[in-house]
């Protein structure tokens, strides 16, 4: 029996066998747990020691059992009486004690540890012993850690941190991932991924379920999704990290879940693409004027402005020149001619139009006319229409049928309206903002230059 040796025990049957099967099973459950126990009677005399005490110190439940105190054996001779004055004092004390100290093993080392000691009393209620349960300090302290760790994570982390069940719903949530998904951190908890995202959710589940099968990936993801909230969907990227949690009791690895932590980084990554935009129009600018110098009509050169430019930026554009000199504000209507169009249902360049010098047929009111009357951009929209709405919205503006977002810009040059460039974007594209008008003034200006060299107006 290694947690204790009892006294008076013997191998006959009779009186004293149910003491025997306590003192047996008393040792066995010692025995099964995870913290090293000790006990010590009124006179402080070892009692019990159980697997855990022996694995870290080394003294076996035989070699500790029945010794007085731990002088000369588990502490050094100078620590033994203020070890043993510590120990002892929780019988004079209701409640446990904690001390630190450092306890000798049996191959001579020494080991610091963190003691809960209590009084054990007697069926009178006086103090008949003491219990102590001690471990290595710095293990202890390991633990400290870890939960000081977890409890910053899930309180005051400036990511989110999420453990998704193999369920892949939510089963703890800190502050940060609640603010992220716009609710409380109670009310994520088992509710499917699906009612929280409107978009990337599949994305979002195939990597769960990767990490739960494979283990973490290499390397941090950036995932972009949609946020249903109560002020509306919102689209954000977050930059993610996964990490495949098991069991640490279980023989087996066990699958808890998977950690997922992850940081909102959308400004960042808009900023980044913004960027990247900025460059590639500019870019664009410069290959279009490269090109455009080698053009002998000055016309033909206008096509290749509006040829670079719709790289990226629009479906189909029209120019629409003013023909003679735009009447004073209010003394009567604008008239454009088509000079420019790109072909409508297939890809290709830019055509030279209008030879016979007809008007365009535009409604008042119609963007392109607001444009020449406010000599600045004009942005239109067919909104939330519908397919067959929306055709009807493009056509009712001579637009080709396909076209939901339009642009429209004015062509000026010394001075003078020479006309207006429109920019159109179909389905399944976004609406034209600010940043592209400012682009679409530029390439403007280019053509502008061009048509007034072609002597069109």
């Amino acid at each position: 029996m290694s947690a204790s040796r009892p006294r008076g025990t013997t191998d006959e049957i009779g009186p004293d066998e149910p003491d025997r099967d306590g003192a047996d099973l008393l040792a066995a459950l010692l025995d099964g747990m995870d913290a090293a126990l000790c006990a010590f009677d009124s006179a402080g005399v070892v009692t019990h020691w159980n697997r855990e005490a022996e694995r870290i110190l080394g003294w076996s439940a035989a070699e500790a059992v029945g010794r007085r105190g731990f002088a000369d054996w588990a502490v050094r001779p100078a620590d033994a009486a203020e070890v043993e004055a510590r120990l002892m004092s929780a019988m004079g004390v209701r409640g446990r004690q904690v001390h630190e100290f450092a306890l000798v093993t049996k191959e001579g080392g020494r080991v610091l540890v963190r003691t809960q000691s209590a009084a054990v009393r007697g069926a009178d209620g006086a103090p008949a012993g003491v219990y102590c349960a001690f471990g290595e300090v710095h293990a202890q302290m390991d633990l400290e850690r870890s939960i000081a760790l977890s409890e910053a994570l899930f309180e005051d982390a400036s990511w989110g941190v999420m453990l998704v069940d193999a369920d892949l719903r939510p089963a703890v949530v800190n502050a940060y991932a609640a603010r992220a998904l716009g609710t409380g951190r109670t009310a994520l908890l088992g509710r499917p991924l699906g009612d929280l995202l409107s978009q990337g959710v599949e994305e979002l589940e195939s990597a769960l379920t990767h990490v739960l099968a494979e283990g973490a990936p290499p390397a941090p993801a950036e995932l972009w999704v949609c946020v249903r909230s109560a002020e509306g969907v919102r689209r954000r990227c977050w930059r993610s990290g996964f990490l495949r949690l098991s069991s640490p009791l279980a023989e087996e690895p066990v699958p808890l879940g998977v950690g997922w932590l992850f940081q909102d980084v959308t400004e960042a990554k808009q900023a980044e693409q913004d960027a990247a935009l900025l460059r590639f129009r500019s870019n664009q600018l410069h290959r279009a004027a490269r090109a455009a110098a080698e053009c002998e009509d000055p016309g033909e050169a206008a096509t290749v402005h509006l040829d670079f430019a719709l790289a990226g930026f629009a479906d189909h554009a029209l120019i629409d020149r003013v023909a003679g000199e735009p009447p004073a504000d209010g003394e009567g209507p604008v008239r454009l001619v088509r000079a420019v169009e790109t072909p409508s249902g297939a890809p290709g360049p830019s055509m030279l139009a209008g030879k016979a010098g007809l008007p365009v047929r535009y409604a008042e009111g119609h963007p392109a006319l607001q444009c020449v009357a406010r000599v600045g951009s004009v942005r239109a929209g067919a909104g939330e229409l519908g397919a067959e709405r929306a055709s009807e919205w493009a056509l009712s503006r001579q637009w080709p049928a396909d076209a939901v977002h339009a642009l429209c810009t004015v062509l000026r040059s010394r001075g003078r309206t020479l006309g207006v460039v429109t920019f159109l974007r179909g389905a399944g594209r976004s609406r034209f903002e600010r940043a592209d008008a400012v682009y679409a003034e530029d390439v403007a200006a280019r053509i502008a230059t061009a048509l007034d060299l072609a002597g069109t107006t």
